[in-house]
């Protein structure tokens, strides 16, 4: 079966929930790896910027109208969002610690179980 086909039916079988775990996942594991590997600093920039870019797309889906997440929950993402923004240009510029980041995804992989 080609990548393609594989990835449709994927599509089809994952439910949004298992979809959203597995992205976390993944960006979790960059995450992780660039950490261990704070000389490959092609894989910081990926991985953080990778987190970002999740983390967006999660605050964008929350502030669309129709989202049906409570009102509370949807403001409590966009709040993360934000923080994971500022925290990130930190990471980058002053070289803090990954593990905040990681925390944080693992908290929410775990809300998704």
């Amino acid at each position: 079966m080609s990548l393609q086909a594989y990835q449709a039916t994927q599509k089809t079988v994952e439910s949004p929930r298992e979809a959203e775990y597995r992205i976390f996942g993944q960006v979790t594991s960059a995450l992780v790896r660039a950490e261990e590997n704070t000389d490959d600093l092609k894989a910081r920039i990926d991985a953080v910027g990778d987190n970002r870019k999740l983390w967006s797309a999660l605050a964008m889906d929350c502030a669309t109208e129709g989202n049906g997440l409570p009102d509370v929950l949807r403001a409590q993402i966009i709040s993360l969002s934000i923080w994971v923004g500022k925290y990130s240009t930190e990471v980058m510029t002053a070289k803090a610690s990954m593990e905040p980041l990681i925390d944080v995804n693992r908290a929410v992989m775990e809300g998704l179980k």
